[in-house]
């Protein structure tokens, strides 16, 4: 049975006529690792942002299971707490709202009681240590001045308060140095073993050698154009995305769409 189903899914941006998202269909199991690839603008992050329920978008057509149930008329804060978790390509900073209030409140939603103080402290305290962020950041504004590591890794730290059963990472591996890339990859491995599921999107192949993805899609255009298994990624990694015109005929160039500026995403088996 899959754990989280995409059918047949066209999608728009809110107030605009043409789709960024084509007829688009994948699922993913309890504990894949699902690489979502394809060319800049081509709309992975409108599809994970499209499963998370953003407001930004409209589905015309199609729907989105989780274990069998449609969540379509799930808005976010439904979603998060039936375990569907993304950690943002551009994390935005937000003045005005304590790392620690915010860390708070987002596990309290998670919970059928709120968490005690003692508990809070204690496991924010072990989170912290294993994304290697000075823990004195909790007193700062949500991401307000953090470098882009920071960020990056301070996503990382929610997804381990929340504990999540499907995990969306936009880029997550994007302007980190090595050894971070390989502390969210050992964090990755960890918690795939426990049974979360990874969609993971990204242009680095270094996080891909080092979590291995059972399952590799390439979105185009709006379309998935291609799925396979790891070997897949690695196709990408050492190929591009040309191979795609020679030997499957797919044509990579972007269709631009009047004032859409949005990513746009398309289904041939490998």
């Amino acid at each position: 049975m899959s754990q989280l189903e995409i059918k047949n899914l066209t999608v728009s941006a809110v107030g605009q006529s043409n789709n960024i998202l084509n007829d688009v269909s994948l699922s993913v199991d309890k504990g894949d690792i699902l690489a979502l690839l394809g060319p800049n603008g081509h709309g992975k992050s409108t599809l994970l942002n499209t499963i998370m329920g953003s407001t930004f978008y409209t589905v015309n057509d199609g729907d989105i299971l989780l274990n069998k149930e449609s969540i379509l008329n799930d808005d976010v804060t439904t979603r998060s707490k039936k375990g569907i978790f993304m950690a943002f390509q551009n994390p935005p900073e937000i003045p005005g709202v304590i790392t620690m209030d915010f860390l708070k409140a987002s596990m309290n939603a998670h919970l059928d009681k709120p968490v005690s103080i003692y508990s809070f402290y204690k496991e924010v305290n072990a989170v912290y240590n294993k994304v290697n962020l000075d823990d004195d950041l909790i007193n700062r504004y949500l991401n307000d001045g953090f470098s882009g590591g920071e960020k990056k890794r301070n996503e990382i730290l929610q997804l381990l308060l929340l504990k999540p059963q499907i995990c969306m990472l936009d880029e997550i591996d994007s302007g980190l140095d090595f050894d971070s890339i390989k502390m969210i990859a050992d964090i990755i491995n960890d918690l795939k073993k426990e049974g979360t599921t990874f969609i993971i999107i990204s242009h680095y192949q270094k996080l891909l050698e080092l979590v291995k993805p059972n399952k590799t899609a390439i979105l185009v255009n709006g379309k998935v154009v291609l799925e396979g298994d790891y070997s897949l990624s690695l196709k990408v990694a050492t190929s591009g995305y040309s191979f795609l015109e020679k030997e499957y005929h797919i044509d990579i160039s972007k269709k631009e769409k009047k004032q859409v500026m949005l990513e746009s995403c398309a289904v041939k088996k490998r």
